[in-house]
């Protein structure tokens, strides 16, 4: 096609060339004949015939252009002739090879009409009568093809797939199509008969395959499955079903009547439950004690699928989750407080018979209502700071007025507890409040007094001033009054002594119900449950020892304010106290994201272990209190001479120099930024001062605000003396010695009894509790039955003490087991009176590892050779 161009563009060049060729000879001979024919002046003709040269010079250039021209054309013609010869020599390869190819070839034009085909393309349409030539457009192929039933159906491709004819003979056709440059369009149909036949039997091998790995899989299914067709035949099983049931199924036979030979009861989706609707699923008890959860599931397309699971397991394991709740209110219901746990949407998920019963709700109505609706929009006002401060983290406590269920207005004492989950989250918080009524009373009483006191200071004060001003006439009457003055002050100082000892005295009392309540706490926590429950039993737990250490601190402050505890002052190795303090200590500043480091001494010392232990505790416990996260605490020691300087360091926030001395009073203490953690009483470094006056140990701080503080004490040194039983917490023989031991406990109390008795069971042991002598010699033979430890408790009834009863006992037989006395007395006297007799002492609250490590020891004790 260029060679034609370019053939036409030289023809148009020569004869444009031979038309300014002729135009110039007609110039030049008109110029001859002027010249010839001219009679003008010699120069004239001379410039006449000067131009006529240069016209000459010009033919003379364009002729030989023209003769370039033409011999130009003459290798244009030549080198077009050998393009033809070339373009029918590809046109007739073109030929060949579109009939090499082993596809069916067609080539359109832009306008859609064939141009080119193979012999593959024209045998499709052999036997339809149809003739296929060039000219021919895709359309009228697409509809000779359907109207002659070469075709006999059409898949057209989605996407980048492509189109698939299914052609009468049988054979499968894959259309594929290609556009070209000057808009053509070629089309390849590819026979891909033995391609479908070959896919044909793969998929239904595969068809095969995945019905085999279908039955495979049901056949080892925990479940047994049972497919039933619409006509109610059983289709489908696997061997579980028959396992459960005890069939041996056969097919299409009706599931009704095979059903009926089992003792596995019949369910289908027409199956109706006792209120008439749809039955779905059940479950059925065996006679072996099987326990089988039945499901029906209907199919849309008709029939059903059943399932059927051994839950034997998880229904004993629901069982024991049943069985310790009962232990959990079993426990709860016997604490004197009253307890109960509040969700994150403010409804009621638990509360004890005494939270019951002083509301006046019935037993367990309580459960599933808001907080809001049970005390009412007025008081749930009163309630609703202190519940957004314990949805925040941040734990409440507080005194309020209620009625109970009698219509009293009684004082009480609240304590919301945040319960926290791993996330850091507030889920709900739990609620122990105490009635404090006699105690406001008994304040509101001490406060009247010493309002009547003041009032009468002030009396006297005016009647002391009046006498001032005639002090040398009426001395007498000013010594009267002074007198007076005194004995008021002596009613006063009396006043607050008695109460004092009223605390000292009622601690007994107070602990009884708590140490039952630790005993059952610690017995529960020794058994399996899943982690919810003990989660939820910690949590009593530790609001049970935050009541103990409250408790505990009250009771300490007025023991020491009435001069109950006597220092046991004796020699030890300084290391035996603070190794212990440093193991326990370590694991709780740990847990708060605090460095711990101990420097300890073998330096033998003269102090009272016990005494000198609450002290460093103190000291500890507001080093972890007051260091953020990421500080670091100390213990360490130091020489001074023939004294020890002990030193608890810590990085905290420190102390105002102004309020060094302060924090030594009762009730005092510093706010710092972790004071949300803080449930003490302020009570902590007054016992630590009271104490170290007592055993006559210096207490010294030195504190930089914002640094960190140091707090020490200094004992005097000692030679060493026979030790007392340092309990083997960490021995790892402990379970096996306690396994199997024979332990008698007598105690007044039955909760005390009962929590005991499980606690001890749960550890291997053989245990039998009484109330008293009476109770144990109906329960055993006192002089012949096998025993390893005697308990006892040192307060019994009608005035009679553990160690009466404990050589009663002992009388009767001819062995002399070790014997563990327990109490709620702190005094000397009573400690060293039960050394005196060769028992080992115990106070309440009873902690059971402590109790464990004990009765191990004794038992070590009671094997070894005399």
């Amino acid at each position: 096609m260029a060679t034609d161009i370019e053939k036409a563009q030289l023809e148009a060049r020569i004869a444009e060339l031979e038309q300014d060729n002729t135009k110039l000879r007609r110039m030049k001979q008109a110029l001859i004949e002027r010249v010839e024919s001219s009679s003008t002046v010699r120069t004239a003709p001379y410039a006449a015939f000067e131009h006529s040269v240069v016209l000459a010079e010009q033919v003379r250039e364009r002729t030989e252009a023209l003769n370039a021209a033409l011999a130009e054309l003459k290798h244009s013609n030549m080198a077009l002739k050998q393009a033809n010869q070339e373009a029918a020599t590809a046109h007739q390869r073109l030929i060949d090879a579109i009939e090499s190819i082993s596809d069916a070839f067609v080539l359109f034009d832009a306008e859609r009409r064939i141009v080119l085909f193979n012999s593959r393309f024209r045998d499709y349409w052999q036997g339809t009568q149809t003739r296929i030539e060039r000219g021919i457009t895709i359309h009228d192929v697409r509809r000779l093809a359907l109207e002659r039933g070469v075709i006999a159906e059409e898949h057209v491709g989605q996407g980048d797939e492509a189109t698939v004819y299914h052609l009468s003979d049988g054979r499968w056709v894959q259309m594929n199509e290609r556009h070209t440059n000057d808009g053509g369009l070629v089309i390849l149909y590819t026979d891909i008969t033995d391609l479908k036949a070959s896919e044909t039997a793969r998929r239904e091998q595969a068809l095969a395959q995945k019905s085999r790995l279908l039955q495979r899989t049901v056949d080892n299914l925990s479940q047994g499955v049972a497919l039933i067709n619409p006509e109610g035949e059983l289709e489908v099983w696997n061997d579980r079903f028959a396992e459960l049931t005890g069939l041996s199924p056969v097919s299409s036979v009706p599931f009704e009547s095979l059903m009926g030979a089992s003792e596995v009861q019949l369910l289908t989706p027409d199956t109706l439950s006792a209120h008439g609707r749809p039955l779905l699923e059940t479950e059925q008890h065996l006679a072996d004690g099987r326990v089988l959860e039945i499901r029906t599931h209907p199919m849309p397309s008709g029939g059903f699928v059943n399932t059927y699971t051994d839950i034997t397991e998880r229904h004993r394991y629901a069982e024991t989750l049943r069985e310790n709740e009962n232990w959990l209110r079993l426990i709860t219901d016997h604490v004197p407080a009253l307890i109960a746990y509040v969700g994150g949407e403010g409804h009621f998920q638990f509360t004890n018979q005494v939270y019951d019963d002083w509301y006046g709700w019935p037993r367990g109505s309580l459960i599933g209502q808001s907080i809001r609706q049970v005390h009412g929009e007025q008081q749930y006002a009163r309630l609703e700071p202190y519940i957004r401060q314990t949805m925040s983290g941040q734990n409440a406590t507080f005194e309020i007025d209620e009625q109970n269920a009698a219509g009293e207005n009684r004082h009480m004492l609240k304590s919301y507890v945040a319960n926290i989950d791993a996330a850091g989250n507030t889920v709900g918080f739990f609620v122990l409040i105490r009635d404090i009524t006699e105690r406001k009373r008994t304040a509101l009483a001490l406060q009247q007094a010493y309002q009547n006191l003041e009032q009468r200071v002030r009396e006297r004060t005016s009647e002391l001033t009046g006498v001032n001003l005639q002090l040398r006439q009426e001395i007498e009457e000013r010594m009267s009054i002074e007198a007076r003055l005194l004995e008021a002050k002596q009613d006063a100082e009396q006043a607050n002594l008695s109460k004092t000892k009223f605390l000292a005295a009622v601690s007994h009392d107070l602990l009884q119900p708590l140490n039952a309540a630790r005993l059952f706490t610690g017995a529960l926590l020794e058994q399996p449950m899943p982690e919810r429950i003990r989660s939820l039993i910690s949590s009593v737990s530790n609001s049970l020892q935050d009541v103990e250490t409250l408790l505990g601190t009250l009771v300490d402050i007025s023991r020491l304010d009435a001069g109950v505890i006597k220092p046991d002052v004796s020699a030890f190795r300084l290391n035996e106290l603070l190794d212990t303090l440093a193991a326990e200590y370590h694991q709780m500043a740990a847990a708060e994201g605090l460095s711990f480091r101990f420097a300890g001494s073998d330096r033998v010392v003269l102090s009272d272990a016990t005494l000198l232990a609450r002290i460093l505790r103190n000291f500890l416990t507001n080093a972890l209190r007051y260091t953020d996260k990421g500080g670091k605490i100390l213990l360490g020691c130091r020489r001074r001479g023939e004294r020890v300087l002990i030193e608890v360091w810590d990085t905290g926030s420190g102390i105002p120099e102004d309020k060094l001395t302060e924090i030594f009073q009762e009730f005092r203490r510093i706010r710092n930024g972790n004071q949300h953690q803080d449930k003490g009483l302020g009570l902590g470094l007054a016992i630590v001062d009271k104490i170290g006056r007592m055993l006559d140990h210096p207490i010294r701080v030195r504190s930089v605000e914002g640094r960190g503080s140091v707090f020490s004490v200094e004992v005097p040194a000692g030679r060493l003396l026979p030790q007392s039983f340092q309990a083997p917490f960490s021995d790892p023989s402990i379970h096996a010695r306690l396994e199997g031991a024979r332990i008698w406990m007598i105690d007044n109390d039955p909760a005390i009894c009962a929590g005991m008795a499980t606690l001890l069971t749960g550890w291997g042991c053989e245990v039998v509790t009484a109330l008293g002598l009476d109770d144990l010699q109906q329960q055993v033979s006192i002089g012949s039955a096998g025993l390893d430890i005697l308990i006892a408790d040192y307060h019994l009834d009608d005035g009679a003490t553990g160690d009466e009863l404990v050589r009663e006992v002992l009388s009767l037989r001819a062995d002399q087991p070790p014997v563990l006395m327990i109490t709620a007395n702190y005094s000397n006297e009573l400690k060293q009176e039960v050394k005196a007799q060769g028992y080992l002492l115990m106070n309440k609250p009873v902690k059971p590892l402590k109790l464990k490590a004990t009765l191990a020891h004794l038992l070590q004790r009671r094997q070894q050779p005399a």
